[in-house]
């Protein structure tokens, strides 16, 4: 409806200004204020409001205008026929096209090979999933990432290498699990996603039951998904998340003491002060190349938390 697409471009706006965080408040609050409006001036009742803005699925990210410098543009016209896979709705969309289906014969036409399937959750700048990808020509890499320079930067990293084993979708990671066959995938890797710092934001964190469930069912027997965090927030969130579930086994051996009460941006100096619990982490990931992001939060001081769950 007008209303909604001119309060999503709202939030770009915000969110080229200000951030994703404030952006996503934008967004919501203006759906909310769209919807009341209607009640307000007599032209539905609440019910028919919500049929008008119905709930919509929580999003771990606010989709933001990504420019692309001369660089990155040139990396896109160049290596996009090669690298990215077709498999949006519409030119533009996040969302998976109807009806597809990842699966065996997908990775045989789009890989040329049926080798094991890592998929990464959240590329950012391709750094780890091409240094990957270039270690390890025997498997099939696929990098799930939404925003356009982050693309495009992965694009250039693979081409410059000229990697045959490495594709990117640009789209939204838990309807791309949905799509996928069961057993298909052997790891998934979430290394340092959007901490959403801001308690209200939490529910958008892309650790949640509903992915799991979604990633347990496409991982084949055995497999691993691997996840990585320099928030100690998130670290109690993943463990929240992850660790009463019967459907992975925690592969930690490392133990770390972490806050049994979350924090968010504004209060997470109080942490420190708060009760403390033991819990059951990994060692740090070999596969995981050292990233320009990673080195920043060592350098501030921050600890890493990597985690290896495995389905079972």
């Amino acid at each position: 409806m007008g209303g909604e697409s001119g309060v999503a471009n709202a939030a770009n706006s915000k969110a080229d200004a200000t951030g994703a965080n404030d952006a996503a408040d934008v967004a919501e609050a203006g759906l909310d204020d769209a919807a009341g409006a209607l009640v307000r001036i007599g032209l539905t009742t609440s019910g028919e409001a919500a049929q008008h803005f119905p709930a919509r699925p929580v999003l771990s990210f606010v989709r933001r205008s990504g420019r692309l410098d001369d660089r990155l543009q040139r990396a896109w016209d160049a290596y996009h026929d090669r690298y990215l896979l077709d498999v949006n709705k519409a030119p533009g969309s996040l969302s998976m096209r109807a009806g597809l289906r990842i699966d065996e014969e997908f990775v045989r036409g789009s890989w040329g090979n049926a080798h094991p399937l890592i998929v990464e959750i959240g590329t950012g700048q391709g750094e780890n999933v091409v240094a990957a990808a270039q270690a390890s020509p025997e498997a099939n890499f696929l990098a799930l990432e939404v925003y356009d320079p982050g693309v495009a930067h992965t694009m250039l990293l693979a081409g410059k290498r000229d990697l045959g084993n490495l594709r990117i979708a640009q789209v939204n990671a838990p309807e791309f699990f949905e799509a996928t066959e069961d057993g298909l995938v052997g790891e998934v890797w979430t290394f340092f996603p959007d901490p959403w710092p801001k308690m209200r934001h939490h529910k958008r964190r892309i650790v949640q039951d509903e992915l799991a469930a979604q990633i347990h069912r496409t991982l084949a027997a055995g497999g691993v998904w691997r996840i990585a965090t320099d928030i100690e927030d998130y670290a109690l969130h993943v463990h929240e998340v992850m660790d009463d579930r019967t459907d992975f086994e925690n592969l930690g051996g490392v133990t770390v003491s972490l806050p049994l009460e979350h924090v968010g941006k504004g209060n997470a100096d109080e942490a420190v002060s708060l009760p403390h619990a033991e819990f059951a982490e990994s060692p740090r990931f070999e596969g995981r190349v050292l990233t320009n992001f990673e080195k920043k939060g060592i350098t501030a001081g921050r600890v890493i938390h990597d985690f290896a769950y495995r389905a079972v």
